[in-house]
């Protein structure tokens, strides 16, 4: 509902842009809120500083509310992590960030993007089906999940 507000009201959500360095106790708390096995600040920091990433962050004032980051690897991209705060799911603030993300991997020359996603995961399937991504492969057992393991689904977008 409060989505459908600032959509009609014209109220801004998070700003987009570059994630750096300093960002990055910020974006470990988010992923750490996000997932089962959250990377630490320390890890973002090597991230954050490697030329071969390309990192994006959604800001709601000065505070981190999502990110998005992939490793390029020659002409391609994998998208190594998206993660919104609980805050701002649903209100299409992932999507801004994947359209803002797969538009700047364009524009360094990027022809593909890959990423992995829990084949459970219904909204992140959404979000990556609508954004033109598409199955290319499976990984049995790849998530752990108690005694079971899921698969991870490998999708795949052209970006030319």
């Amino acid at each position: 509902m409060r989505g459908l507000f600032d959509r009609l009201f014209g109220r801004a959500g998070p700003a987009l842009g570059a994630a750096h360095p300093r960002d990055a106790a910020a974006l470990a708390a988010l992923h750490a809120a996000s997932f089962n096995r959250g990377w630490s600040e320390q890890e973002f920091e090597q991230l954050l500083t490697d030329r071969s990433v390309i990192a994006d962050r959604a800001a709601s004032g000065r505070k981190s509310v999502g990110f998005i980051v992939s490793r390029r690897a020659a002409d391609e991209a994998e998208i190594l992590s998206v993660a919104v705060a609980r805050a701002w799911r649903g209100r299409g603030l992932a999507r801004r960030m994947l359209d803002l993300h797969l538009r700047r991997l364009a524009g360094v020359g990027l022809r593909a993007v890959f990423l992995e996603v829990d084949e459970d995961n219904a909204p992140a399937r959404r979000l990556y089906a609508r954004a033109g991504f598409r199955e290319v492969g499976r990984r049995p057992g790849y998530y752990p999940q108690g005694r079971a393991a899921k698969a991870a689904l490998v999708l795949r977008r052209d970006l030319v």
